[in-house]
């Protein structure tokens, strides 16, 4: 007889919570979801908007093996992950194993520790109806927009396209992002640097100009820089005013699921997915020598910076053992107003346990984004880093110079943690009396162009979507995995750039289902998913106010709109069998070129990219490939013949070479892997044919 059987979602979790539960305890995974729509077809009647929930195919065996520990179970707990998800498959657990969700069967904690967990079971309540009222919202109302707006791309653009209420709007600011950079046209600037020097101390420093008699000038024509550089000539230079000052910098808060997949993106290198993946993996549990199985790190998706007085004190203890008292600061930040407070923010599950310690029982990955939290985490409790500032203002016959420095006195909380733009030294500019002449070492004007807004990265899109209110934390990777898979856009280095099916797709959408796929909307109806799980809306009406002008604009849509012809960009490859330019199209696999006088001729072969930058070893062109996970790399169209040039990253124009031991190692291992599958496939694909041929002689 099982005294207590927990189920929780993955068997990673469920070996790390057994080792804090004694006696006859039980621990289980229901590994994810185990009831969910159909796939084959809508699975949402349309009339009173009841989800047809079906066990999700293969796993029957699970199933049956959960209902037998229930059955045998004293108590059955449903330890799903804290989140609107979480208490969904909790939901459907206890209908499949026939749990009254009234009954107190629900646990949860926000970190995988021993107090954290005893305490979980210790507490346990019923099943929060209001979050699962608020996933099914999400679930059917997403269900609905897809399985109504796909078929029209199907039919009216091509088949395997799909459409989603979120996916959809990440799309469109891609696109609209892109336009934006089309249609830039750069305007002309310049400044003038002077570089002068303190006669006393011979230190140089540089000063830019600002303007004249104490007023801002802007500088956009060659004209207006000669004039004041022929002016400038003889001229004197003294020191107009100097302001010293102080300066404080504040730490940022822990770590947001958003924020915490920004910095992966930045600091790391991360894809947002991946990031996830290496989290989920740290909050489950690592095997460290004397412990065991350990969580190391809280709940990775939450949209709060709060964190527990225990955390506090106990990243008090560190700071101030390590660095000292006056590193430490009693902070508390503020989180956002439309955030779901239910759990802390990304931190440290043992502050104890300091990322060095523990080492060499992580991954490489795993080390990396557990040092950022630890570090991101520790350095919201320490105090300010503290600048010592200094602005010189410095005349030439009227034209006003300025320089600008600051000196880090005090380091406070960089000591551990720092942005990618800090930096912890500046200009030096000497000791400097107002009235002194300084001496002109050099001075000159330099052409510069206002530059379009950058294109989008996985962590830039990912903070835009949190600004306007667009998904929550568990949505972003998906999203971003989806609209790459879906070949609306693809990724050059860390860009997000649409694709010529994107802009289709994203034109088609807005110019007939605006009022869907929108910033707007889609944010709307996040508040609305927030209100269900409050309890202060019924999640059917929410849905049925969306649906009835939602199907009138389909159906119209659909009688409507004439089919569209998807423009192919035209390659400078003949087709070899009749003569046509081929064209670029996409795959399962990528880019391919194709014959555009298909069906009559179905000619296609792949498409090699190459850059217009030269190997830097022997000079040939490079090309451009893609591993299996999609990530590109670039090699010489001679390796391995007679170069070996290799590389993760973009080689530049004069740029020294430098060789890339460890990456070249990744990808060899990564080429042979698909090697050795393609060949495993060749060989099934003999087999079958064999086992085929047999059979009809028979």
């Amino acid at each position: 007889m099982i005294d207590k059987l927990v189920i929780v979602e993955s068997p990673a979790k469920a070996n790390t919570i057994k080792k804090f539960l004694g006696g006859k305890s039980k621990v289980v995974a229901s590994m994810g979801h185990i009831r969910d729509l159909p796939k084959s077809k809508m699975g949402v009647n349309l009339k009173t908007f009841d989800p047809e929930y079906i066990n999700i195919r293969g796993k029957a065996s699970l199933i049956n093996a959960l209902k037998k520990d229930a059955k045998d179970a004293k108590t059955v707990y449903l330890a799903t992950d804290p989140d609107r998800e979480g208490e969904a498959i909790a939901w459907h657990l206890a209908y499949i194993l026939g749990i009254d969700p009234n009954s107190v069967c629900r646990v949860t904690f926000n970190e995988i520790t021993k107090e954290a967990v005893k305490n979980g079971i210790s507490n346990p309540r019923t099943i929060d109806l209001n979050l699962t009222d608020a996933q099914q919202a999400r679930r059917v109302l997403d269900r609905i927009v897809g399985y109504k707006i796909s078929p029209v791309l199907w039919k009216k653009v091509k088949k395997g396209l799909s459409a989603g209420r979120v996916q959809s709007v990440a799309v469109k600011l891609i696109v609209d992002r892109e336009n934006e950079i089309e249609k830039f046209i750069p305007e002309e600037y310049w400044n003038i640097n002077l570089e002068v020097s303190d006669k006393k101390t011979k230190v140089k420093f540089l000063c830019k100009f600002t303007g004249k008699d104490g007023k801002k000038v802007e500088l956009h024509k060659k004209e207006e820089v000669d004039e004041i550089l022929k002016d400038l000539e003889n001229a004197k230079y003294k020191v107009k005013d100097i302001k010293k000052g102080e300066r404080k910098r504040n730490p940022a808060p822990p770590f947001t699921t958003s924020t915490l997949q920004q910095d992966a993106s930045r600091k790391l290198n991360f894809a947002i997915k991946k990031t996830m993946s290496v989290a989920q993996g740290l909050y489950e549990g690592v095997k460290l020598p004397e412990k065991g199985e350990t969580g190391l790190i809280t709940y990775m998706r939450t949209d709060s910076t709060r964190i527990s007085n225990e955390a506090r004190e106990a990243a008090k203890k560190v700071i101030t053992e390590e660095f000292g008292k006056e590193y430490y600061e009693n902070r508390f930040y503020k989180t956002k107003s439309e955030a779901q407070d239910a759990h802390e923010a990304i931190r440290p599950a043992y502050v104890e346990l300091a990322p060095d310690d523990i080492k060499d029982s992580l991954t490489s990955d795993q080390y990396k984004l557990y040092k950022l939290i630890y570090n991101r985490f520790l350095a919201s409790q320490m105090a300010s880093a503290i600048y010592d500032t200094v602005n010189v203002l410095i005349d030439g016959k009227g034209y006003d110079f300025r320089a600008t420095g600051q000196t880090l006195r005090f380091k406070g909380y960089l000591s551990v943690y720092k942005e990618n733009e800090e930096k912890e030294e500046f200009e030096k500019i000497p000791e400097l009396e107002v009235g002194e002449e300084v001496k002109k070492e050099k001075i000159e004007a330099k052409q510069s162009f206002t530059e379009p807004p950058p294109r989008y990265t996985e962590a830039s899109l990912v903070k835009t979507l949190e600004e306007r209110g667009i998904g929550r934390p568990s949505t972003y990777a998906p999203t971003i995995t989806t609209i790459l898979a879906r070949r609306y856009i693809e990724k050059e280095q860390k860009q997000l750039v649409p694709t010529d099916l994107g802009k289709v797709v994203n034109n088609l959408l807005i110019e007939n289902f605006g009022d869907v796929i929108n910033v707007e909307f889609t944010a709307k109806m996040e508040e609305e998913f927030d209100r269900v799980a409050e309890g202060n809306e019924a999640w059917k009406k929410v849905i049925k106010e969306f649906y009835t002008p939602f199907e009138k604009i389909v159906e119209k849509v659909d009688k409507e709109l004439e089919h569209v012809k998807l423009e192919y960009e035209v390659s400078d490859v003949p087709c070899e069998k009749c003569g046509r330019m081929m064209v670029i199209k996409y795959g399962k696999y990528g880019k391919f070129l194709a014959c555009p006088g298909y069906p009559e001729c179905r000619n296609a072969k792949p498409l090699v990219e190459t850059i217009d930058v030269p190997c830097p070893k022997c000079g040939a062109t490079v090309q451009v490939r893609k591993t299996k996970k999609r990530r590109n790399y670039y090699i010489c169209e001679n390796n391995p013949s007679s170069c070996d040039y290799i590389s993760w990253n973009k080689p530049k124009l004069g740029e020294k070479f430098v060789e890339d031991e460890d990456a070249k190692q990744e990808i060899e291992k990564e080429k042979k892997k698909q090697t050795k599958k393609s060949t495993k496939k060749t060989s099934s694909t003999k087999t079958t044919k064999k086992k085929t041929t047999r059979k009809t002689k028979k």
